[in-house]
């Protein structure tokens, strides 16, 4: 037998009866049996790392994250962990297309938000972490996130090419409260503010309003496509009080970009990425941003023209690099 660190899976899913089962990597979506010679230690950290409120947290186990969810099945515990990188690979490696790549990577001057979108599993996380791990690398400065639980290994400090510095505080929700955290955030005059995921109304509120006052903000949210994520953010807001035309007027004004993102293939994934970008530059006219203003999402002829013109080589708006 091997152990659970010398065998390569991404999830792993263990039944209250504990036993373990991993993809077969052959077909899509079955599963084989796994019996590592380490998995008590495994499964004794997964029960002790519990804090006995939130069923989903992150454990480290010889030196590798994973993010786990406990889920109380009809005849017990079940346990789902997902391994997630041992460091934050690079942007560039992830495997979008080169002008797309171009794009987001020009986008650490910007302000505004960046939002990526698509369903569980899907990279999303990964992805922002990715682009924020490059932001951090070639332009610096300070970086706040947000993340229950914790995924990727983004704390600390980074050097750019002509010696400038860059920091990373990785935080969690304080009593699962991400309103007032990303509050605090904001207190803390970071450049890049990264929200693992929006999926309460005041997550959403303050998502808008700090892309609105100067920062760089990333974040993921479960959606079909790229208008079904601007209108979730948007039901968000309204939800938690703010009105609908308000949500709309922020993220018009606030929005960098929105993708959706799906992993396709059996062995080997690859990402299979739409977008919608809005013009950095908020002082010229954008119709991407009056039609979201206006709150009448018919962005499929936009989402269609911008995807040819980069897919062409040609530039979206104007040269941000």
């Amino acid at each position: 037998m091997t152990t659970i660190t010398e065998t390569t899976f991404s999830d792993i899913y263990i039944t209250p009866k504990k036993e373990a089962f991993i993809p077969n990597k052959q077909t899509i979506n079955a599963l084989t049996r796994f019996n590592p010679n380490d998995f008590d230690k495994f499964y004794h950290l997964l029960e002790t790392s519990w804090d006995g409120k939130n069923p989903s947290y992150s454990v480290i186990y010889d030196g590798i994250y994973y993010r786990v969810e406990r889920t109380v099945a009809l005849d017990g515990i079940q346990y789902c962990a997902r391994r997630m990188p041992a460091k934050v690979p690079d942007f560039t490696s992830l495997g979008y297309p080169k002008q797309l790549e171009k794009y987001l990577l020009a986008l650490k001057h910007a302000s505004g938000l960046i939002l990526w979108s698509g369903p569980t599993g899907s990279g999303k996380t990964t992805s922002i972490s990715s682009l924020l791990k490059d932001y951090l690398s070639t332009e610096g400065g300070f970086a706040y996130t947000i993340e229950d639980p914790n995924e990727q290994p983004l704390d600390g400090i980074y050097t750019t090419p002509n010696g400038g510095l860059g920091l990373c505080k990785q935080t969690q929700p304080v009593g699962g409260n991400w309103g007032d955290s990303l509050k605090s955030a904001l207190r803390s005059k970071p450049r890049y503010i990264m929200v693992g995921e929006i999926r309460t109304p005041d997550t959403a509120s303050e998502v808008l309003r700090a892309a609105t006052s100067g920062h760089l903000v990333l974040s993921t949210i479960h959606a079909n496509n790229v208008t079904d994520a601007i209108t979730s953010t948007v039901k968000y807001a309204a939800a938690g009080g703010m009105s609908e035309d308000l949500a709309y007027d922020l993220f018009s004004r606030g929005m960098l970009a929105v993708l959706h993102q799906t992993l396709v293939g059996t062995s080997v994934k690859r990402a299979s990425v739409s977008f919608l970008f809005a013009n950095p530059d908020t002082t010229k006219g954008d119709q991407v941003r009056g039609i979201i203003k206006g709150g009448k999402l018919n962005l499929g002829t936009s989402i269609e023209t911008q995807m040819t013109r980069m897919a062409r080589g040609l530039p979206i708006f104007v040269d941000i690099s």
